[in-house]
């Protein structure tokens, strides 16, 4: 997404960007292949808020510490920051050492330009302690190019006491029931749903699973293969998405709104000013470090997976989501693998997990899962019949982007749902 994080997915995805920081007591050349030689890793990653701020950093100086021939730059940043910087660094042919990955077409366009390491082989000890769907987004022809440390899925984080204010005692299972659920909250004077218009990546979530409801997961996996998303499914996916934006579902605003901005939709969420919101496995973690309080909404958030489509040839248990994960640039030194393999040992993992922000990969560690809320969206995608990555990082670079740009269109107003499908198809047979 990207996240798309997401993206999101994927995560502590937004917040104020820090600067880069050294953990480490030395630098040098980093070029000998001699492991005691002076070397220094270049960490990029886009947990850059609490609480997975503070955990990366400890880490990392608790691996310096048994190293003291390494040194650490991190770089964290703001998701679309990232996603910035990092272009500018590999059309410079320039790669951090470790960087955020989240798998799927990007990651196989950093393979094609020759930018990140072949980690099949030195991952082969540990790598069957890892939750095997979780690789797939970074297996490309059988050899693995990145590491994921998240997994997860996006569906719907709802306010169980704005649901009962305006008398809802369910949580909708079709599509019609949930612009039924919209109609009641905006009776009752709530805000239904918060959105983060301006970052782009929040809104694709709704068409990518209203069209893997109405089409299915094939018809997804078709268009990646012929690059034609001009179909009556993907046109009636824009069609069901519009039916909720005619309905004004949103906060005022929410086209110039951010993820996690201080007024983002994370925020709102937190803040107990929207009853929903549609997001990946971080939004908990993330709504309570964006609130005022710091501490969200509590036992008062509640989990719903996206719902079938009237008609629809999907199957309702399918998960659309992702995870977040860890490349290695071309050039890293021979320690940076080393640390990735540190930073997936079980009892980080429980660390990570710990904090409610990481669904962990490691299968030792799955139970550090304490908060109610990620073990039901740890369970729902343990029985999940079909997954999809997301659409802005399953597709290449410029198609996932035109996806982007396209469903805000559409949901702004400016596009309808015939037109975006033309615009992606366009982008995507170009490609």
């Amino acid at each position: 997404m990207t996240a798309p994080l997401s993206r999101r997915s994927l995560l502590g995805l937004v917040g104020a960007g820090a600067g880069a920081y050294l953990l480490g007591g030395c630098s040098g050349d980093d070029s000998s292949d001699d492991p005691d030689a002076p070397q220094t890793i270049n960490w990029w990653h886009i947990q850059n808020t609490e609480p997975m701020l503070p955990v990366w950093a400890a880490m990392a100086e608790e691996y310096r510490g048994a190293h003291s021939n390494v040194t650490i730059e991190i770089q964290p940043l703001e998701n679309e920051a990232f996603k910035a910087k990092l272009t500018t660094a590999t059309q410079a042919g320039s790669p951090p050492d470790l960087f955020q990955s989240w798998g799927g077409g990007v990651l196989k366009q950093q393979l094609d330009a020759g930018l990140v390491k072949d980690l099949t082989d030195d991952v082969k000890p540990w790598v069957d302690g890892l939750l095997p769907a979780s690789l797939q987004p970074y297996t490309i022809d059988g050899r693995i190019y990145g590491i994921p440390f998240d997994v997860g899925m996006v569906g719907f984080w709802y306010n169980k006491d704005l649901f009962s204010q305006a008398g809802i005692t369910e949580t909708p299972t079709t599509w019609a029931g949930v612009l039924d659920t919209v109609r009641k909250l905006k009776a009752a004077g709530t805000v239904p749903i918060a959105l983060a218009g301006k970052d782009k990546w929040p809104v694709h979530n709704y068409w990518a699973y209203l069209a893997m409801r109405i089409g299915g997961l094939g018809a997804l996996q078709q268009a990646a293969k012929d690059g034609n998303f001009d179909t009556p499914d993907f046109v009636a996916a824009g069609e069901r998405l519009k039916e909720l934006a005619d309905l004004q579902p949103f906060q005022p605003g929410f086209l110039g709104a951010e993820y996690g901005s201080p007024d983002g939709q994370a925020a709102i969420m937190g803040n107990g000013g929207a009853a929903m919101e549609l997001m990946g496995q971080w939004a908990p973690s993330m709504q309570a470090s964006s609130s005022t309080s710091k501490k969200g909404i509590g036992d008062k958030l509640g989990f719903f997976t996206f719902p079938t489509v009237e008609g629809g040839k999907g199957n309702a248990t399918d998960a659309f989501g992702g995870g977040n994960g860890f490349a290695v640039g071309k050039d890293a030194p021979a320690a940076t693998i080393d640390f990735l393999k540190f930073l997936l040992t079980a009892d980080n993992q429980r660390t990570s997990a710990k904090t409610g922000a990481v669904l962990p990969t490691v299968k030792e560690a799955v139970d550090a899962v304490t908060d109610a809320n990620n073990k039901t969206v740890a369970e729902t995608l343990a029985s999940a019949t079909g997954f999809q990555l997301y659409l802005d990082q399953a597709y290449p670079p410029a198609v996932g982007q035109q996806v982007n740009d396209s469903v805000a269109e559409l949901v702004a107003g400016s596009k309808t749902p015939a037109q975006i499908v033309k615009d992606i198809t366009q982008v995507a047979k170009s490609q």
